[in-house]
């Protein structure tokens, strides 16, 4: 399992997160990764994706390939 440093990453809250539930967070960071985590647990464990699979995976939910729910 690889470990990706966090510390300076600058979190921003998707503007689908409704304030409730489903509040999701990315941050972009130099070495081409995106991690992704839950807004409401910022000190819990968040997912990281290379910044081509993460590009790809919006695209893909903008053009209808996966559900947008």
């Amino acid at each position: 399992m690889n470990t990706v440093d966090l510390t300076g990453a600058v979190w921003i809250k998707s503007t689908r997160s409704n304030g409730q539930s489903a509040c999701v967070e990315i941050a972009f960071l130099d070495n081409d990764i995106v991690p992704v985590r839950d807004s409401k647990d910022p000190n819990g464990p968040a997912l990281a994706f290379p910044a081509e699979a993460w590009t790809a995976f919006v695209a893909a939910i903008k053009t209808g390939e996966l559900p947008n729910t």
